[in-house]
């Protein structure tokens, strides 16, 4: 009798450093698991309207994507190419300009200016600067708007040409974005 008790102990103590190593594979399985999902969290950069929201040198931008209610677009999925103004470039407008498109009745007018910025797909300045010279020194690209901009290179800066004829440049290409990829420029463009 007294083997068949030891032999149960020693059964049941196997059986319990068997549990515990299994909790305990479990427990580093978790841990591993949880410092790889934040490992890519760190490492994956925010959306568009989340790096643009996280420069001062983007908040009229910022402000005007949140009075037309297009935080939650350019928080999608995408990819999307933004072509975004800067705080100066929004400055060059005229004055009284941006706190009128900032009004609720302008919201349509202020949507449109500004999907008019915005390009579906991801188009990084080595491909657009490709695209421009495979085309004869100009690319023509549709926007989310639905008018066209016109893309050239001028002393080794990408160039835009709105329907207006009014140019803007890019100043800082290839700023990164979960959806997507922001070129900071100069002046704000507009749809005919």
């Amino acid at each position: 009798m007294k083997k068949i008790a030891t032999f149960v102990l020693a059964g049941m103590f196997v059986s319990a450093c068997a549990q515990n190593t299994q909790n305990n594979t479990a427990e580093v399985a978790s841990a591993e698991v949880e410092n790889v999902t934040e490992a890519k969290t760190v490492d994956t950069p925010p959306t568009i309207v989340g790096v643009a929201a996280g420069n001062d040198a983007f908040s009229t931008l910022v402000a005007a994507v949140k009075a037309a209610g297009l935080v939650e677009t350019l928080s999608g999925k995408g990819p999307f190419t933004v072509f975004a103004p800067t705080n100066d470039a929004f400055g060059k407008l005229p004055a009284g300009t941006v706190e009128g498109l900032l009004k609720p009745e302008a919201k349509g007018t202020l949507t449109a200016v500004l999907t008019y910025h915005v390009v579906a797909g991801k188009f990084e300045a080595a491909a657009v600067v490709d695209a421009i010279k495979k085309n004869n020194g100009k690319f023509e690209v549709k926007t989310v708007q639905g008018g066209t901009i016109t893309l050239t290179l001028e002393g080794g800066n990408v160039m835009l040409t709105d329907a207006t004829g009014a140019k803007s440049t890019v100043i800082i290409p290839d700023v990164a974005a979960s959806n997507g990829v922001i070129h900071a420029i100069d002046s704000v463009v507009m749809p005919q």
